[in-house]
């Protein structure tokens, strides 16, 4: 049996972050958002929607609340831990198909890919999403279209095996390569996005694409 607990890193996402607590609490138990030293009203929303929130008192990145979402959430008796991001660009309503997937035997990691179309979004993020992708699957070990989703659902147990030290953007693509290596396997379903238009978006597109290409070279090759 599949049994859920949530883990969402929020930097300034006041406007969707109650939203993205509630779609998935009916889901997932306990919600834990980490508050990445965010400077508005992030953590109360977060909190006042029912999450458990654990607040960084200065911003440290991505993967450095990620990291402190799993001290947390690894010592809760759960089989596996649901990643998805605060600003509401996945549908929490989509959480079930996750599950299937990991009910099903269908993947240790199931990953929830983004259809990246040239016509809907900026051309940056496009051609940053899709060539980093196709670069990183070949460290990764298997094919991945969206390496740097942020929704995704993972066995606990095979999380507990790796050690993360990302404190970026980049955590999502070390998440992926480690577990692999551990003997995961991944399973991709797609999922529609729902937001884009005038949303802002806190990635760097070629910038912090190309850090994460040259840092997927150490964690296949010299990380532990």
């Amino acid at each position: 049996m599949v049994t859920l607990c949530a883990l969402i890193a929020a930097f300034n996402e006041e406007a969707h972050v109650a939203d993205v607590v509630r779609g998935t609490a009916p889901y997932a138990s306990p919600v834990v958002v980490v508050d990445d030293g965010s400077t508005d009203d992030t953590a109360a929303r977060a909190r006042d929607a029912g999450a458990i929130v654990i607040r960084h008192e200065q911003n440290q990145g991505k993967g450095c609340a990620i990291r402190t979402g799993l001290e947390y959430v690894l010592k809760q008796d759960r089989s596996h831990v649901l990643f998805l991001d605060a600003d509401l660009q996945h549908d929490p309503a989509e959480i079930p198909r996750l599950v299937a997937c990991a009910e099903q035997g269908r993947g240790d990691v199931v990953i929830g890919e983004r259809e990246f179309r040239n016509d809907a979004m900026p051309a940056a993020r496009f051609y940053a999403n899709v060539i980093g992708s196709a670069v990183i699957s070949r460290f990764i070990g298997t094919d991945v279209t969206d390496s740097q989703s942020g929704f995704r659902l993972i066995r606990a147990d095979l999380l507990r095996r790796v050690r993360l030290t990302g404190t970026g953007y980049e955590i999502e693509t070390e998440m992926l390569i480690k577990l692999v290596r551990a003997g995961a396997a991944v399973e991709r379903i797609t999922v529609r996005r729902l937001q884009y238009e005038g949303a802002h978006s806190k990635i760097r597109p070629f910038r912090d694409t190309l850090r994460t290409c040259l840092l997927a070279v150490q964690y296949r090759y010299l990380s532990s």
